[in-house]
């Protein structure tokens, strides 16, 4: 049990991992969401306020 705790501790400090890719991928991902969201922005802002005109429109 002791070497199986020793083979996966030393696994975890080899692997470290690429940080400045990951900060990439973030702020690609944060630029897409809010390029999608300033598009896509007022359509859905219109779709939700015809819905709520519809429903209290009764």
């Amino acid at each position: 049990m002791r070497s199986l705790i020793d083979r996966c501790a030393i696994r975890l400090r080899a692997d470290r991992g690429d940080v400045p890719g990951w900060v990439l991928i973030t702020l690609m991902t944060a630029g897409l969401v809010i390029v999608i969201w300033g598009l896509a922005g007022p359509a859905l802002s219109n779709v939700f306020q015809q819905a709520i005109a519809r429903v209290t429109g009764f």
